[in-house]
């Protein structure tokens, strides 16, 4: 078994531990606070997105943006700001960036990091990853916000809501999405709101595991241009149709099936916030990542290689 299909068994055990940790101390560094940013990369930009909604849903004024993005143009810092730094393993350069300036600035600050990283002001929220591909770092991270949201006033979900997440998450990771192999050209994941996050994070994780050619988008680009060269030799995945209540990601499926392209739809557990949704429909494309990881013989752990995972290239950042 690969260390990407054992860590998607114990996500369910991950947040568990979420559920446990003492969130005091970052919710009062993030209290009162005018704005808060929220940035990190890739997987981490991600988990800001919808990080910055949940703590929105407690009427903070929220933004999320990549590291890169953050240092490339960095907004005006100072003691009436908040940052949020989303760093997995610490060594992200442009991460490290961020959260140098805001220290320097004086910005409250709070990290979300690995057991063990060290960083004074992290919450420490799941194991060091050993694939990779990233999974249960990025439901810890979307936990720990959806807790902080609760701390600070919100009102949308309580802590009933949150206790049922680890269980729905072990569910997921055994409920197979009837995409069996992956389709001889591309495959393109869609949603509206927070489902278009997961969208982009699923068609990462199938990039990363499989190897295979996997983009994310909004719902709405679909129409607006990004289906236009998809055919038959596609595969379509809607995800979070039943959720979106304008109705726009059940009918581009169907548009997509009347142009033959074959489509799976990923739809939310019943009776859960959308936002916290995203964690088991995230846990569905994990693992479809890994299955088809598997039937093709890819190593889905060790995903950085050749020139990519040069050195000098991971520790740039913009000045």
């Amino acid at each position: 078994m690969t260390a990407l299909a054992r860590t998607i068994a114990i996500q369910g055990r991950v947040l568990r531990h979420v559920l446990d940790l003492d969130l005091d101390t970052a919710a009062a560094r993030l209290e009162g606070a005018e704005r808060i940013w929220l940035v990190g990369t890739g997987t981490s930009e991600h988990a800001a997105r919808l990080g910055a909604a949940m703590l929105a849903t407690a009427d903070f004024d929220a933004h999320a943006t990549s590291s890169a993005g953050f240092v490339a143009a960095p907004p005006p810092l100072g003691p009436d700001d908040a940052l949020v730094v989303i760093s997995h393993t610490t060594e992200t350069a442009c991460a490290r960036r961020v959260r140098e300036e805001a220290l320097a600035a004086g910005t409250r600050l709070v990290s979300i990091t690995a057991d063990g990283k060290g960083w004074p002001e992290a919450v420490e929220a799941a194991p060091p990853e050993r694939s990779e591909t990233y999974t249960a770092s990025y439901l810890a991270a979307l936990l720990v916000f959806a807790r902080v949201a609760v701390a600070l006033g919100g009102s949308e979900w309580g802590e009933d809501d949150l206790a049922a997440l680890p269980s729905l998450v072990d569910g997921a990771g055994v409920e197979p999405l009837a995409v069996e192999t992956p389709p001889t050209r591309l495959t393109v994941l869609f949603g509206a709101g927070p489902a278009a996050v997961t969208a982009r994070e699923g068609a990462l994780k199938l990039r990363e595991a499989s190897r295979v050619l996997a983009e994310g988008f909004e719902a709405e680009y679909l129409l607006h241009g990004s289906a236009v060269p998809l055919t038959a030799d596609d595969h379509l995945i809607a995800v979070d149709p039943l959720g979106d209540l304008a109705g726009l990601t059940a009918s581009l499926a169907d548009a997509a099936e009347r142009e033959g392209i074959p489509v799976a739809r990923l739809d939310p557990p019943a009776d859960l916030h959308p936002l916290l949704a995203q964690l088991p429909l995230t846990v569905r494309l994990q693992a479809l990542a890994s299955r088809w990881a598997d039937r093709q013989g890819i190593d889905p752990d060790t995903v950085i290689l050749g020139a990519w995972a040069d050195p000098a290239l991971w520790s740039l950042a913009p000045r």
